[in-house]
């Protein structure tokens, strides 16, 4: 990516996807009577939104540029930070979406950084690097939050080729 404003094009649409996405996991979360991870994912939704005003500010665009859809270099052709095809819904447990969240920041962290580390602009490859060590900061976050919601299992996993009354 060589030139700044499809950069900020891609960031502004990346950021849209990534607020929309907390949003969801937020009220997924109210469902679930869980105050806590609601609240951060509503943290992050602002988080992204910040990220998106600057991009916007960044482009001195005055509304939100609009690229066709073949004009999008993504990856694997989807906004890294649109969910994969499991989604979110009203039943989704904290685990899961935890790890929606996580999975859709390491992917937005890995577009940011395959720029940077692949653009011969140099504005592009510093508000990439910026934007990437934002997005690593969000990827440590989310970790911590899993772990702090990682299953608790009372009895450990079965060896292999074992069974639950023992015998082999």
């Amino acid at each position: 990516m060589e030139d700044i404003n499809v950069f900020l094009a891609h960031a502004v649409e990346l950021e849209r996807e990534a607020a929309r996405r907390y949003e969801e996991l937020a009220d997924s979360m109210r469902t679930d009577g869980n105050a806590a991870v609601e609240k951060f994912f509503r943290k992050m939704a602002v988080f992204s939104r910040k990220h998106l005003a600057l991009a916007m500010e960044r482009g001195g665009f005055r509304q939100l540029p609009v690229l066709a859809a073949e004009g999008y270099s993504w990856p694997d052709g989807i906004s890294p930070e649109q969910f994969d095809w499991i989604g979110v819904d009203c039943m989704i447990d904290v685990n899961n979406a935890l790890d929606l969240a996580l999975d859709g920041e390491r992917r937005g962290h890995a577009f940011y950084a395959d720029i940077a580390s692949t653009t011969g602009d140099p504005e592009v490859r510093m508000m990439a690097q910026e934007f990437a060590a934002e997005e690593a900061e969000h990827v440590a976050e989310l970790e911590k939050w899993i772990g702090r919601y990682a299953p608790q299992t009372a009895n450990p996993p079965l060896a292999p080729g074992s069974n639950h009354a023992g015998i082999k």
